[in-house]
């Protein structure tokens, strides 16, 4: 470990915050398309500060249509650290801080962004600082790119590619810790069609990525009472309340937010209002998506597609449902393992919903990503995290995908360590001073492996 790396760093942290507070203020999350702002304007706010932030610093710096930031140290780029400044959404009276504005408490890191990907960001930023600060030899150039889009879709990196291309080794601290080299590969779906019944709105998810925390539904013709013996058997671990309203009656449905990736962890709501009403009035439409997604299943059992290697197992998150004026929507994020393929799954996803009389249609789908463990690259990053955190490194595969999933040879370095939960795409998201801070050694000492 190089000691004025760490002493830079620790000697920098009231700065290091400070900049992280200027991204985390800004709510970047993917909105309206406008002129000069292909994501809306607060991703594109949040891009323009971190120019700022780089300018001042001394870095050269380059905008691509508002929509990724390049700075560059040294020529001819043989790193890209890529990080992207767009976040989630949040729901406000769930945080006990202020989403958008940077809290400290007992040196813990409150904020959304703060682990995905903002404080990362801004880790890698100041690592690069650091280098260039110290007077650190480099023989190759390094790259910081940072994007606003992975969280919908990474449209962001098409648009780079149009303009540049990505250095030779490229890894993202959009990850976890020692180094990710297996992603499973991802298929995110719409299903749509008419519903009759009862079942007057049904309001469930605000993301796709994400097992729903929250579902909400009006049901006619039935009554508060039988609504509220159901609710009182209920077995499925949700949070139910039920009122009438209008000779309606109004459910609301609490449940638990995890990752897509790691469904197990969550509690869905929409699949457990589901089941709810299916015991009170179903119809056609929910039944049959209630055989398909049964509430506390995650593993695609019922689609038929239920596989494992050593990359995981196939994870199935019925993330999003509505109904509105006799016409339902919803949304499928499945990650599945390298034992099977895209074909496979959107064909065996498409027959499910055609038997239940829906449309189907694909959103977006990769195939898994795999880098070998034994890559030059990959082991210096290995070597990297030994020398720092003082054990032994290993690869690891994720059912997530990276910012580098459809990036030759990219990898993911970071941030999260070990089984701590983040919250990340959740209420009061966090990572502490510490690991911020460490962040950015780590990712120093990786430059100076790989480019000096």
């Amino acid at each position: 470990m190089n000691k004025q790396i760490n002493d830079y760093i620790y000697s920098k942290k009231s700065e290091i915050l400070q900049n992280l507070a200027e991204v985390v203020v800004i709510p970047s999350v993917k909105g309206t398309p406008e002129n000069g702002a292909p994501f809306g304007n607060e991703p594109k706010n949040a891009l323009l500060k971190m120019r700022e932030i780089c300018d001042k610093m001394g870095f050269k710096t380059t905008v691509y249509e508002n929509a990724v930031l390049c700075a560059d140290f040294g020529e001819s780029p043989e790193l890209g650290i890529l990080a992207h400044l767009d976040v989630v959404p949040v729901q406000r009276e769930n945080w006990h801080t202020n989403p958008f504005s940077l809290v400290e408490k007992d040196c813990v890191l409150y904020g959304r962004g703060v682990i995905d990907d903002k404080g990362p960001a801004v880790a890698a930023l100041w690592a690069l600082n650091a280098v260039k600060e110290l007077g650190l030899t480099l023989k190759k150039g390094v790259r910081l790119i940072f994007g606003t889009d992975e969280e919908n879709g990474s449209e962001d990196l098409e648009i780079y590619k149009k303009h540049d291309k990505f250095p030779p080794k490229v890894f993202t601290p959009d990850g976890s810790f020692p180094v990710i080299n297996i992603e499973k590969g991802m298929i995110r779906s719409r299903f749509f069609g008419n519903v009759s019944g009862n079942i007057v709105k049904f309001s469930g998810g605000n993301i796709p990525n994400a097992v729903a925390d929250k579902a909400n539904a009006v049901l006619s013709s039935v009554s508060l009472e039988t609504v509220r013996r159901e609710i009182d058997s209920d077995k499925t671990g949700a949070e139910f309340s039920a009122t009438e309203n209008n000779g309606n009656v109004e459910i609301s449905c609490k449940g638990k937010a995890a990752h897509a990736s790691t469904p197990q962890t969550g509690i869905n709501a929409v699949t457990a209002l589901i089941s709810l009403i299916n015991r009170i009035c179903g119809n056609d439409v929910t039944q049959g998506l209630e055989r398909l997604f049964p509430f506390g299943e995650t593993d695609g059992s019922a689609l038929g597609l239920k596989c494992a290697d050593d990359s995981g197992a196939l994870t199935a998150v019925f993330s999003k449902f509505s109904i509105n004026d006799g016409v339902c929507e919803g949304t499928v994020d499945i990650r599945f393992p390298t034992c099977t393929n895209l074909v496979t799954v959107k064909d065996t996803l498409k027959a499910n919903f055609e038997k239940v009389g829906l449309n189907y249609e694909m959103i977006l789908g990769d195939e898994p990503h795999i880098v070998p463990e034994n890559s030059e690259f990959v082991q210096k990053l290995l070597s990297v995290y030994e020398q720092i955190e003082g054990e032994k490194g290993k690869c690891i595969a994720i059912g997530g995908g990276t910012y580098v999933h459809n990036i030759d040879g990219g990898v993911a370095f970071g941030a999260e360590r070990g089984d701590t939960d983040y919250n990340m795409h959740g209420d009061n998201e966090f990572i502490t001073v510490d690991e911020l801070l460490k962040d950015a050694i780590l990712y120093a000492n990786a430059i100076i492996e790989i480019c000096g």
